[in-house]
């Protein structure tokens, strides 16, 4: 009897049916076929077509989870032959102007500059270290440079000064400062100048003192000329020297033979008396101060100069000597459009610990007695760079350690020309620039280009249209430049005709900083929109200025006579239809004895495997080119 035509079984004792769930067992009396399609449908039709929905989600889940896994193995199953050995090689192609740009097949271009990408080994160095002293490059598209704003400037000598500007107090010139003493006791019968602030001319007479020492003195000077006793004559003179009374004076006396009862008291100076000590009829003791004068035809004016300003002041000795003179310009408020001129005649040799400051001292001339003192003032001085040391030892440094490697080049003089001449160009620029310092000249560059992140200080140059670099630069103290702008002396770092941004390099260093990969308009970068190898193309919308990029390139060779070579041979010999100059500057190597100019490092390998065949090219390239320029 068959399975399907059997009888069905007989319930359970207590009433549940045999082919229950809750029995989990087959019915009695079944053959084995019939237990195993018993448990099929149980457990396959049955149970699992409860959980069917769940098992679909759980299946797109993992999907969803490994699709990058499962899309590689599509790749790699799918991949043609050539390709399949490609990636399985050991070789990889990068560009030798972008090495970040890497691919794993020959058919791609960099998708910065569009040249063909070069062969190596995947155990070769992959990241190009960075010159000494640049920390990073970047390179834009001529769009973005134009709607970044970005704009060049050269670096040059400029005639530079650093300015100080403080305020300080206008002062009485302690020099021209003198006070009138009785030199005799008496009474001050008459005061001829009895009010504050009254002028005065040097010798005018400022009071008359009645002394009974003076009329005993003369009365004794006449017995001695009567008596005709010349050491009492000569005793006498000299106390009446001694009194404020001249030759002439005591010559009449002597003349006349009268004599005087009353002490004229002359003014010493020309100015103004800024004290009167006494009052007429006063009777006053030797020594006793009558009045203070004061020259104000020039005042002097302290100010505080802060610690951080002091490299640039003179020292004591070099004022004295005036081996150092600085001039310095004052204007106070109450003659705000009035400049008066002065020179720093003293430097403080403590500080104010409070202030953390040092007093300097200005001597100016005061016509018209306009500065007063009391007074204040706001004082600028001007320091010429080769007063500054900082810069007088740099340029010394800079010039020897030039000179030491012109030394080393001519001692390799019989490896060729470059290598004897590795030193001269830059030691010629130290010695300009020792002229330039004793001209009042620094190398320097805008404010505006100096990016000051706190550790260090940068710039970014143009290396070549499109393509910049930030150089790690040391800088000299912020001064004064042509129509007032604010420039930075440049110690180290660049040269001169150096160009640099001002307009938009904050927003250049910023978007390196931030975002690595802000867009396609960087080294490698991706705006997000990639292609099969995961790096974005780069498309300007506006065309680059290809001459204008070469000739920046060529402008970089060490010589001029390098130059020339390269412009006559145009072409790359070992890459086909790329132009010297267009992925930046040619390399130069020596084939044969025989200068050759390569567009990249690329093509030196290349170079030399066939030294006969690249002389060839390059013998045509030049051909080709000379005939082109007839």
């Amino acid at each position: 009897m068959s399975a399907s035509t059997q009888p069905l079984p007989e319930p359970e004792p207590d009433g549940t049916p045999p082919d229950s769930e809750g029995g989990l067992r087959a019915p009695p009396g079944l053959s084995p076929v019939g237990k195993v399609w018993w448990w099929f449908h149980f457990l396959i039709l049955v149970k699992l077509a409860r959980l069917r929905f769940i098992a679909i989600l759980v299946l797109i889940g993992v999907v969803i989870v490994k699709w990058d896994t499962i899309l590689a193995y599509y790749h790699k199953w799918t991949r043609p032959a050539g390709e399949a050995h490609a990636a399985s090689s050991d070789t990889e192609y990068f560009c030798p102007m972008h090495p970040t740009v890497i691919r794993d097949n020959p058919k791609e271009k960099c998708p910065i500059c569009n040249m063909p990408l070069s062969k190596r080994k995947k155990s070769e160095e992959k990241d190009v270290a960075l010159p000494p002293g640049i920390v990073n490059r970047v390179q834009l598209s001529p769009y973005k440079i134009v709607a970044a704003g970005i704009q060049t400037w050269t670096v040059a000598f400029l005639p530079l000064s650093k300015e100080i500007t403080t305020v300080g107090f206008v002062e009485f010139n302690e020099r021209k400062l003198k006070q009138v003493a009785a030199r005799v006791k008496g009474r001050l019968d008459t005061l001829y100048v009895n009010q504050h602030g009254q002028m005065v001319h040097e010798g005018q007479v400022l009071a008359l003192l009645y002394s009974p020492e003076l009329l005993t003195t003369v009365q004794n000077l006449l017995d001695a000329k009567k008596n005709g006793n010349v050491d009492l004559l000569r005793l006498n003179r000299e106390r009446l020297a001694l009194w404020g009374i001249n030759d002439d004076q005591i010559d009449k006396i002597l003349t006349t033979g009268m004599a005087n009862t009353h002490l004229k008291i002359p003014s010493p100076i020309h100015g103004h008396v800024i004290k009167k000590y006494v009052r007429e009829g006063q009777y006053v003791e030797e020594g006793t101060p009558l009045y203070d004068v004061a020259d104000l035809s020039t005042v002097w004016i302290e100010a505080q100069v802060y610690e951080s300003d002091l490299t640039f002041l003179p020292t004591t000795s070099e004022i004295e000597t005036k081996r150092v003179t600085l001039l310095a310009t004052a204007i106070t408020e109450g003659f705000p459009g009035e400049t008066f001129q002065g020179k720093l005649t003293f430097v403080y040799p403590h500080a104010n610990p409070e202030t953390r400051t040092v007093v300097a001292r200005f001597e100016l001339d005061n016509p018209d007695h306009k500065l007063r003192p009391g007074t204040t003032a706001a004082v600028t001085l001007s320091v010429p760079p080769k007063r500054v040391e900082l810069f007088r030892k740099t340029m010394a440094e800079n010039y020897l350690k030039q000179r030491a490697v012109d030394m080393v080049a001519h001692a390799f003089a019989s490896l060729g020309g470059p290598v004897a001449s590795a030193g001269v160009a830059p030691l010629v620029l130290d010695a300009a620039g020792h002229a330039m310092l004793a001209q009042g000249r620094l190398l320097a560059v805008p404010e505006d280009a100096v990016i000051d992140t706190g550790s260090l200080k940068v710039v970014y140059r143009q290396v070549e249209p499109g393509e910049y670099e930030g150089v790690k630069v040391e800088l000299g103290p912020r001064m004064m430049g042509p129509q007032e702008v604010s420039y930075y002396p440049v110690l180290a770092g660049l040269r001169h005709g150096d160009k640099v941004v001002t307009g938009g390099s904050f927003l250049l260093d910023a978007a390196t900083r931030l975002n690595p990969a802000a867009g396609s308009i960087y080294f490698a970068g991706s705006s997000g929109r990639e292609g099969p190898s995961g790096v974005s193309t780069v498309r300007p919308s506006t065309p680059q200025d290809e001459e204008a990029k070469v000739k920046a390139a060529l402008s970089r060779l060490s010589t001029e006579e390098d130059r020339l070579l390269a412009e006559r041979q145009y072409w790359c010999p070992v890459m086909k239809s790329s132009r010297l100059g267009l992925m930046g500057t040619p390399v130069r190597v020596i084939v044969e004895e025989h200068p050759v100019f390569l567009c990249c490092e690329g093509c030196r390998k290349g170079a030399f495997a066939n030294p006969k065949e690249t002389l060839a090219k390059v013998e045509k390239l030049k051909k080709t080119k000379a005939k082109s320029q007839k």
